[in-house]
C-alpha cells in the first residue's frame, strides 16, 4: 500500500511545485523574457525567482491532494493556464511583427519570401530590428514591472485548482490580436504612404519613359527612402507600441 502524499511530500514543497508550475510556463511563454533568443539557463533562474518570492504570498497553505492522480491533473493545470496567460502577452508583441513585416514588404527586403518562401528569414531583418528594439525600450522604461505584476495577478484572477474562464479568455485573445494587428498597421503606416507614393510616381515614369529600366532605378532607391523613413520615425514607432503595451497588459497587471 503506498503511503499517503502527505508523506512524501511537504505541504511546503507543494506549494513551491505548483506555483512553479505556471510561473515556469508563464515565463517560458510570454514577451521579453521569454524570447528564444534568451539563454534557458536565464529563464529558469527568473522561474525559480518568481516561485521563491511569490509562493508564501499566494499560496501559502495549498491543500495537499488526495492521490497522484488529483497532484498531476493539478499542476498539468497549472502548466496549461500559465501558457496561455503568457500567450496573451506575446500577442501584445505581434504588433512589432506585424509592423516589421509591412516595413520590410513596403522597402523591398521582403522579396525573396515572396518568389521563395523557404528564405523567409530574408525578409525577417526589419522585423528583428523592430522586434530587439521594442524590448531594450520596455526595459529602458521599467514596463517589464507589468509583467511581473501579471505573474502575481494570475492568482487573483485565477486561483490554483479552479477551472479558468476559457469563454472570456478567449474572447479577450481575439481582441488582443485585432488590437495587435491595428497597431502593427498603425506603427508602419508612415511606409505604406511611403510606397503607395513611390510606386505611384514610378508608374508615371514608366509610362513617360519606357526606354528606362525603371526596376534597376526604384529598387535602390526604395530602400534608400525606406532607411531614412525608419532612422527619422523609429521614436515616434516605438511611442506607438509602448502605449498599446502598457494598455494592454495593465489589466492584466491589475492596473
Amino acid at each position: 500500500m503506498l503511503p499517503p502524499l502527505s508523506a512524501l511530500l511537504p505541504a511546503e514543497t507543494w506549494a513551491y511545485l505548483l506555483v512553479f508550475a505556471r510561473v515556469g510556463a508563464m515565463v517560458a511563454a510570454m514577451p521579453v523574457v521569454g524570447e528564444t533568443m534568451a539563454p534557458q539557463r536565464v529563464k529558469l533562474m527568473i522561474a525559480l525567482g518568481l516561485t521563491l518570492a511569490l509562493t508564501p504570498a499566494v499560496l501559502a497553505n495549498p491543500g495537499m491532494p488526495p492521490n497522484f492522480a488529483m497532484l498531476a491533473s493539478l499542476v498539468a493545470g497549472e502548466i496549461v493556464l500559465g501558457l496561455a496567460l503568457g500567450i496573451l502577452g506575446r500577442l501584445v508583441m505581434s504588433a512589432v511583427n506585424v509592423a516589421g513585416t509591412i516595413v520590410a514588404t513596403q522597402m523591398g527586403l521582403a522579396f525573396a519570401t515572396s518568389v521563395d518562401p523557404s528564405q523567409e528569414g530574408q525578409g525577417a531583418v526589419v522585423g528583428a530590428f523592430l522586434n530587439l528594439t521594442a524590448i531594450a525600450m520596455i526595459f529602458a522604461t521599467d514596463l517589464h514591472h507589468l509583467l511581473i505584476a501579471a505573474v502575481r495577478q494570475s492568482y487573483d484572477l485565477f486561483p490554483s485548482g479552479g477551472i479558468p474562464p476559457t469563454a472570456e479568455m478567449a474572447q479577450w485573445s481575439a481582441q488582443l490580436m485585432s488590437a495587435a494587428f491595428a497597431t502593427g498597421v498603425q506603427i508602419a503606416a508612415p511606409f505604406l504612404v511611403f510606397g503607395i507614393v513611390f510606386n505611384v510616381a514610378a508608374g508615371v515614369v514608366s509610362r513617360l519613359m519606357p526606354q528606362v529600366q525603371i526596376f534597376f532605378l526604384v529598387a535602390p532607391l526604395t530602400i534608400l527612402g525606406g532607411f531614412v523613413l525608419l532612422m527619422f520615425g523609429l521614436s515616434a514607432m516605438m511611442a506607438v507600441f509602448l502605449k498599446f503595451f502598457e494598455t494592454s497588459l495593465r489589466p492584466l497587471a491589475g492596473g
